[in-house]
């Protein structure tokens, strides 16, 4: 379970900063994949950047317990000058845990399906190819709670397919909290949702509740 309590972040700058989050309490539920909502600026990325640990509130707590990705999707944390091979060897002997690095390493060489650049410096990737890297690292270990950051709109029609599918076969065994502008991905993949919205978090039992909450406010908006 993951529980947050009190949370506020902001990020300070010359103009003056409003809080991103202000006063988030939630409760992520073991085994309950949750879809995140809410217009552009919102605070989704942050929101999982904070709960994977990358960034610290400026305010509250989060307390995990149980083993959380970083987020999926976001390219960041490689050491550029280094290879893709290089990367996932280094990241294997941090956090593999005991577990065998060559068979992470031959995970990701296949999962990613970026060819040669697998031997070749992470400065000269696409987006796309880190994106596509991060994935496969993330995937090759076990984690209780997988963080997504539009991970499934990574790459062409196939390896999205791949990737939702990569998703689908953690089912039982781990859970999602994701963000994505596919409702179709959400749908299938997530039961609850959670709708951010001028700082604030409110939480669904059911992802379509949140979905439709997300439908008023746009709509609203346009009107």
């Amino acid at each position: 379970m993951i529980e947050i309590r009190n949370l506020y972040k902001r990020y300070h700058n010359h103009h003056g900063s409003d809080w991103v989050l202000k006063d988030v309490n939630l409760s992520f539920p073991r085994g309950v994949s949750v879809g995140l909502l809410g217009r552009n600026g919102a605070g989704k990325s942050t929101l999982l950047r904070l709960i994977a640990g990358m960034d610290s509130p400026g305010r509250g707590e989060i307390e995990r317990n149980c083993r959380v990705s970083w987020p999926i999707g976001l390219s960041s944390g490689f050491q550029s000058s280094m290879t893709g091979r290089q990367n996932v060897k280094f990241v294997a002997r941090i956090h593999g845990g005991g577990f065998d690095v060559q068979r992470i390493i031959d995970f990701v060489e296949a999962f990613a399906e970026i060819g040669k650049a697998f031997d070749e410096p992470i400065k000269t990737y696409s987006s796309g190819m880190r994106s596509r890297l991060n994935f496969g690292l993330s995937l090759a270990f076990d984690f209780d709670v997988y963080l997504s950051d539009e991970a499934t709109s990574v790459g062409d029609r196939a390896f999205k397919a791949k990737a939702t599918q990569a998703f689908k076969d953690k089912v039982g065994k781990a859970s999602l909290i994701m963000v994505s502008h596919s409702e179709g991905i959400l749908k299938d993949l997530c039961q609850a949702g959670v709708y951010l919205r001028r700082g604030q978090a409110v939480w669904y039992d059911d992802i379509n509740d949140a979905i439709a909450a997300y439908h008023e406010e746009t709509t609203g908006q346009k009107a």
